[in-house]
């Protein structure tokens, strides 16, 4: 090899230069990184939201979750809730970027849920759920979302007996 050659190979793979061998092997990492990351995430359920529900698993520098893709990060709440203490199962089958709730209540038949929305005070998540039927003349839930021990807990307003309960529900796996 003459020295016009290796002076040209040695530019090449200079550490730190776009185009050198450690810029491919750093893209193709980041790649695999991210193919790992879904594959995850398809094997622990799938991804009900699209790849907009994967974001909040990638992280941006600092430790702080990217954006989602409906903007207030509802999607967390979709899934299906016990309420441990009764049976009752509060079953969320998706969020609208407006916090309009689509939900079913069950005790253990369906009770109809009259208006379920969800919003963002700073960086908590409320939902609030009323129910209309026999029995239930507009009792409500009024609930907060914690992320760390992943349940909804708050208030339920028993509206024939005019009377308020701490109540918790944990998803359901």
């Amino acid at each position: 090899m003459g020295r016009s050659s290796r002076r040209k190979q040695a530019r090449r793979e200079r550490p730190g230069e776009p185009g050198t061998r450690r810029a491919w092997i750093l893209t193709v990492a980041v790649a695999l990184a991210v193919a790992l990351v879904v594959a995850v995430a398809a094997f622990r359920g799938g991804l009900p939201g699209g790849l907009g529900s994967l974001l909040p698993l990638l992280a941006a520098p600092g430790g702080q979750p990217v954006a989602t893709a409906d903007g207030a990060g509802f999607h967390v709440l979709s899934g299906r809730w016990l309420r441990p203490d009764g049976g009752y199962i509060l079953d969320i089958r998706g969020v609208g970027a407006n916090g309009t709730i689509d939900a079913a209540y069950l005790n253990p038949r369906p009770i109809n849920v009259a208006r379920a929305e969800a919003k963002r005070e700073g960086s908590t998540l409320k939902v609030f759920v009323e129910l209309r039927a026999p029995g239930y003349p507009g009792s409500t839930y009024t609930l907060t979302y914690d992320a760390t021990r992943d349940r909804l807990e708050g208030i339920y307003f028993q509206a024939t007996m005019r009377e308020n309960f701490h109540v918790v529900f944990v998803r359901v796996k």
